[in-house]
């Protein structure tokens, strides 16, 4: 009930700023979803009270166009608006992002990590309190003390779950006072719907499903026996022949990376001495060092390599348009979402894409990823398998078991129990109604006194 007591500005109906973005700026068309999320928004910018929504979109699906909406609506009406990342790459990457959506210098935008020079640095921040800048991308270097937003009034977050909720206050303070930002939470991480109802519950989630043109849909197979292993390297090497390339992901050893490292190392010179001897082979493991590492990496991207053979160190940020192929070893050991992320690094280019997953036949994880390429429908699948318990992990998010209710069977339960939930925050906040006073005892119970109190503005 945090957001009920704050105050936000109203950002009324679209005005001529988005307008023709939409019509002449942007690119390409919006997709449906992306279309829907921006009216969501419009909705949650006109109400006078702190947009809280989530929005969540596998890698490609156009999360970026969605956050530009926003923050383009806040500066028709004169404010300014922030997108903060987790990480500088992801800054960098999120503002280039940015500019290639806005040609022509639509809107003036800048970048504030811990590289920028400190001159540079010096004139941005002038021009931030002034209100001359109106858009500001960073990491968590906007949140410093010395970054002054003349009126911020849209903030998005990349990666919510990276930022600790006292670096979510810090950009909440940097609206003017009395006033909290809108703020957009972005995530790639597919979440199924009974999950973000309780981890995100005081979000309003949004979802991104649809894949923007361009991006092929890539074949899955399950390959047990040794007959469908040759088949699967005939067809490594078909692609290779035809100037594509390849990923080979080695088995995962959960009790140590130097295991696996080994085990990929074994596996290279063994790739390289029969199956795949007419190719150029790499290796990249987590035990390498940095520098070999990014070698290994560019060599990769460049085309100087044919075949990647890895450890998961590949999952997150590798870009080769050209990789059409990924065999993964012992992939029963692996999780549905990590496959999942895994897959996601080929099907990015112009040509069909097939992964084959080594493993037994009947896993049912291995099943779902051949039959399915929806990261939500995957996640959804993934909670039925394992139950909420073990997805949440406490170790991921810390959330509580349920006393009676079970994740994904009882979702009604748990929709109602939202409806309630809402409808009392709207009508006694506080829990200062007699009726209430049990609800405000156990309240405080479970979550100490200083959870009833109003939110400092």
């Amino acid at each position: 009930g945090r957001r009920e007591s704050a105050r936000a500005e109203a950002l009324d109906t679209p005005g001529k700023l988005t307008r023709r973005w939409l019509a002449a700026s942007l690119p390409f068309v919006p997709t449906h979803d992306q279309t829907r999320a921006m009216e969501a928004i419009d909705g949650d910018l006109a109400a006078g009270r702190p947009m809280q929504r989530l929005l969540m979109g596998e890698v490609g699906s156009g999360k970026t166009v969605v956050a530009l909406y926003a923050m383009l609506r806040a500066v028709e009406q004169g404010a300014q608006a922030a997108l903060m990342a987790p990480t500088e790459t992801l800054a960098e990457q999120h503002f280039a992002t940015l500019q290639a959506l806005m040609p022509g210098e639509l809107v003036q935008a800048a970048l504030l990590t811990g590289s920028t020079s400190a001159s540079r640095r010096g004139d941005l921040l002038g021009k931030l309190a002034s209100g001359e800048l109106k858009l500001l991308v960073g990491t968590h270097a906007l949140i410093e003390d010395a970054v002054r937003f003349e009126r911020l009034a849209v903030a998005i977050v990349d990666e919510q779950h990276r930022f600790g909720v006292n670096q979510r206050r810090a950009l909440d303070r940097k609206a003017p006072e009395g006033l909290a930002p809108h703020v957009l939470h972005m995530t790639a991480t597919p979440i199924p719907r009974t999950l973000a109802m309780t981890a995100y519950g005081d979000l309003d989630v949004t979802a991104l499903r649809h894949l923007p043109a361009g991006r092929r849909p890539i074949e899955t197979y399950v390959a047990s026996t040794e007959r469908e292993r040759e088949r699967a390297y005939e067809r490594i090497r078909e692609e290779l022949r035809a100037g594509r390339q390849a990923f080979v992901v080695c088995p995962l050893v959960e009790e140590s990376e130097a295991l696996a490292a080994r085990a990929a190392t074994v596996e290279f010179e063994r790739l390289a001495r029969s199956e795949l001897r007419d190719f150029r082979v790499v290796l990249l493991h987590g035990q390498m060092r940095p520098r070999e590492k990014q070698a290994a990496m560019a060599a990769f991207a460049a085309g100087g390599a044919d075949v990647l053979v890895a450890t998961t160190v590949i999952e997150v940020g590798i870009d080769v348009p050209n990789a059409t192929v990924m065999l993964v070893e012992g992939a029963e050991r692996y999780g549905i979402s990590q496959l999942h992320q895994l897959r996601g690094r080929i099907g990015r280019g112009a040509h069909e894409s097939v992964c084959v997953l080594f493993g037994p036949k009947e896993s049912a994880r291995l099943r779902a990823l051949r039959d399915h390429r929806d990261g939500f429908e995957l996640a959804e699948i993934d909670l039925e398998l394992r139950g909420e318990g073990e997805m949440l992990g406490t170790r991921q998010s810390g959330l509580a078991q349920f006393r009676v209710a079970r994740l994904p069977e009882d979702v009604e339960l748990l929709d109602g129990a939202r409806r309630i939930g809402a409808a009392l925050l709207e009508a006694d906040p506080e829990l200062a109604l007699p009726e209430n006073a049990l609800l405000a005892w156990a309240v405080r119970a479970a979550h100490g006194s200083e959870a009833l109190d109003p939110i400092p503005a």
